[in-house]
């Protein structure tokens, strides 16, 4: 079986600025979204800062952040 992995160690991102949502709670359990020079963006545990980052392209974000601002996801967190 054949892994794919999108990703490096988010302490290998240099020169980046780390950006968080307003709502995101006091105890950090949210994800850092950063923008790389390349076009792609880098997105993080904030919890976990030094670990794991995944990589995605700009077309990959715009279609989420569409996604959401639809709606699409809203079953992810109907009745928590």
């Amino acid at each position: 079986m054949h892994h794919v992995y999108n990703g490096m160690a988010a302490s290998e991102l240099h020169d980046v600025a780390w950006q968080k949502s307003r709502h995101s709670n006091s105890q950090g359990s949210c994800v850092e979204f950063a923008k790389l020079p390349g076009g792609g963006v880098a997105v993080r545990n904030s919890r976990h800062p030094e670990g794991p980052a995944l990589v995605y392209t700009r077309a990959e974000i715009e279609a989420m952040l569409l996604g959401i601002k639809d709606g699409e996801f809203d079953h992810l967190i109907a009745g928590a």
